[in-house]
């Protein structure tokens, strides 16, 4: 099951804070999707998801936003 975040708007670290709340509640292999448009995302997103052991796919851009997929890890 894929679940939605839309961090658009949002501020670092914001994005990456709002992520993170929202993995806590995943089981292992469940997909968080995540809309940010900050610059600083493309460097704080992957950086989180190297810490905590998640998988982390760039699924492009999307108008102003950037689309990740984040396949929480166990």
């Amino acid at each position: 099951m894929d679940h939605e975040l839309d961090a658009t708007g949002l501020l670092c670290p914001l994005p990456v804070l709002k992520a993170r709340k929202r993995l806590q509640a995943l089981a292992p292999g469940e997909v968080l999707r995540v809309l940010t448009d900050d610059p600083a995302a493309v460097v704080d997103i992957p950086h989180f998801c190297a810490e905590q052991g998640h998988a982390l796919h760039d699924d492009g851009v999307q108008g102003a936003a950037h689309r990740w997929r984040i396949v929480k890890g166990g």
